[in-house]
């Protein structure tokens, strides 16, 4: 399999394996969706790494088999395309891009489906489908824009350079840099500890973020206040603030 999920004490790692650089042809783009759509589904996955190994994240789609594709089979293919991304994008839980090495075109736009990003200190970041006559076509003028800001990300579209893991850092593409070495154990980290956290107002919480990025304000303020007050009805707040009451805070236990 190009895309392997692996699961243990509620971290799912959904692992991009199709060396040498990763590229993500038609297959692995199913894969991910289903593998998505797998780590959604199931209760004992609480919190997802995506990782694409010690060398390379993911160099981009397949360019030697998008070569042999027509205006008409991109026009039915685009949409699944776009549909394997957003399935890792609504994931319901937290997810942590675990970047090394490259992450380019559909490496980037994969990167950019997470809620965070730890990227090593040699990785390289970018957009380069301007260099091919295209544009980003799995998310990536969208999902860059709203994470960096129009102007960023139409400089890095524009011109289709790559960035390193500083100025991907400054410019907030990335959330940690951190030695090579290091990148998974420290997503590992991230996604254990919140893997250990109330399942279900992390869901409200990444729910209620993303609608407000999509939609105008008094639109996110319902779904925020909606979710607010639908929490009170779980046991999660009943344990969380009992725990605040009688241990006082961060001390309360969700599993």
């Amino acid at each position: 399999m190009t895309v392997n999920l692996e699961v243990s004490a509620g971290v799912g790692t959904i692992r991009l394996d199709r060396p040498p650089m990763n590229a993500l042809d038609i297959a692995t783009q199913d894969r991910l969706k289903e593998l998505a759509e797998e780590a959604t589904q199931r209760d004992d996955v609480r919190a997802v790494i995506v990782y694409g190994g010690e060398k390379v994240f993911a160099a981009g789609a397949d360019i030697k088999e998008m070569q042999d594709m027509d205006h008409a089979a991109m026009v039915l293919r685009s949409r699944a395309l776009q549909d394997s991304f957003t399935a890792v994008a609504r994931i319901p839980k937290p997810v942590v891009a675990a970047v090394t090495g490259y992450a380019l075109g559909g490496g980037c736009e994969l990167a950019l489906c997470a809620d965070y990003r730890i990227a090593a200190d040699n990785a390289k970041l970018g957009q380069p489908e301007i260099l091919l006559g295209l544009i980003p076509g799995a998310g990536g003028t969208q999902r860059l824009a709203r994470l960096v800001g129009p102007s960023k990300a139409k400089d890095l579209i524009f011109t289709g350079r790559m960035v390193k893991a500083e100025e991907a850092l400054d410019i907030g593409l990335v959330d940690r840099v951190v030695p090579a070495a290091e990148v998974y154990e420290q997503a590992h980290a991230w996604a254990a500890k919140l893997a250990q956290g109330p399942a279900l107002a992390l869901r409200a919480a990444k729910e209620a973020v993303d609608t407000g990025l999509e939609t105008d304000i008094d639109t996110g303020l319902a779904v925020e206040r909606t979710w607010f007050a639908g929490l009170f009805a779980t046991e999660d707040r009943e344990r969380g603030m009992r725990s605040f009451v009688e241990e006082g805070p961060g001390k309360a236990k969700f599993l």
